[in-house]
C-alpha cells in the first residue's frame, strides 16, 4: 500500500495536468489566418530565400501579416505571384526574373596556380591558405561551393570555373552567398552583356596573372552610348539599369574581358 499511495497520486495529477493543458490550448489558442496557408500551397517549396525570408513558409506569413509584396517569389514567376494577388485581393504585378553570373573568365587555360592544393575540397578551405591556390586572387577557385548549395543544379564546374546554366537557375542567390570571392552577381536574366573578370588589380598586375582579365582601358567607358559602363578601382562595372545590350563595349574591348552571355552562360555574338 505505501507503494501504490504515490504512484495514484502522481497518476490523478499527470491526469489532472494534462486536461489542464488541454483546456488551455483550447481556451487560448491562436487561429492562424487561413490565407497563409493558402499562399504557402501556392508557393514552389524551394525555401531558397530568395525573396528574402528563410523559407516558403515565412514568406506566405510576411505577405498576410506584414503586407509583403505579392511578387517576391522568382522561382514561381507570374504565375505564382498571381495566385497570391488573387488569394490577398490585390492586383498582380510582374516578377523581375533575375539570374546568376560567374564574373570570372580565369580557367585552368588562362589562370595557372602558385600551389598544388590537397585539403578539402572547397573553396572557402581552399581561401584559406594564401587567398587560393590560383595566381589570381579575385577568381573562381573551381571547387563547387556554389554547386553544392544549388538548388536546381544550375551550376557546374568546367575548367576549373564555375559556370551557370541560366535556364535552370531561380536567382535564389545562395550561390552568390556561397562564393568566398563574392564573384557571382544576381541580375536581370535579360541582361546579356558582363564583365568576366573581378579584379581590381592594376593592368601591369591584372595582365601578369591572367590573359582575359580587365585592365581598366575604359575603352567601354568611353565608347558606351547610353553610358551604362564606367571603370571603378581598375575595373569595369555595368549599370544594368541603363545597359542596352548593344554590344558596343564588347566590340571594343581589347582583351575579351566584356562578353555577351547565351543562356547557357557561354559567350554568344550579339
Amino acid at each position: 500500500m505505501t507503494v501504490l499511495i504515490p504512484i495514484a497520486i502522481f497518476a490523478a495529477l499527470g491526469v489532472v495536468s494534462g486536461a489542464a493543458l488541454t483546456a488551455a490550448s483550447k481556451i487560448f489558442e491562436v487561429e492562424e489566418d487561413k490565407r497563409i496557408t493558402e499562399i504557402n500551397d501556392a508557393l514552389p517549396q524551394a525555401n531558397c530565400g530568395g525573396c528574402g525570408y528563410s523559407g516558403c513558409a515565412d514568406y506566405a506569413a510576411a505577405v498576410v501579416e506584414k503586407g509583403a509584396e505579392c511578387s517576391l517569389c522568382r522561382p514561381g514567376g507570374d504565375a505564382t505571384a498571381a495566385r497570391i494577388a488573387a488569394i490577398m485581393g490585390k492586383e498582380a504585378r510582374d516578377v523581375v526574373e533575375l539570374t546568376a553570373f560567374v564574373r570570372c573568365s580565369g580557367d585552368c587555360n588562362a589562370t595557372p596556380t602558385k600551389y598544388l592544393y590537397d585539403g578539402i575540397q572547397s573553396c572557402a578551405a581552399c581561401n584559406m591558405y594564401y587567398n587560393g591556390s590560383k595566381l589570381c586572387t579575385s577568381g573562381c577557385l573551381g571547387y563547387g561551393d556554389c554547386v553544392n548549395v544549388c538548388p536546381t543544379g544550375a551550376v557546374r564546374i568546367k575548367n576549373s570555373i564555375a559556370v551557370v546554366d541560366h535556364r535552370l537557375c531561380i536567382g535564389c542567390g545562395l550561390c552568390a552567398t556561397a562564393c568566398p570571392n563574392k564573384l557571382i552577381a544576381i541580375r536581370p536574366s535579360t541582361q546579356k552583356v558582363e564583365v568576366l573578370c573581378s579584379s581590381k588589380d592594376t593592368a601591369k598586375d591584372t595582365k601578369k596573372i591572367c590573359p582575359n582579365g580587365c585592365v581598366g582601358c575604359r575603352l567601354c567607358e568611353k565608347n558606351c552610348p547610353s553610358e551604362a559602363i564606367k571603370v571603378i578601382n581598375n575595373h569595369a562595372v555595368i549599370d544594368y539599369d541603363l545597359c542596352t545590350n548593344c554590344g558596343t563595349c564588347v566590340e571594343v574591348c581589347k582583351f575579351g574581358a566584356v562578353k555577351a552571355i547565351n543562356h547557357l552562360g557561354t559567350t554568344e555574338t550579339l
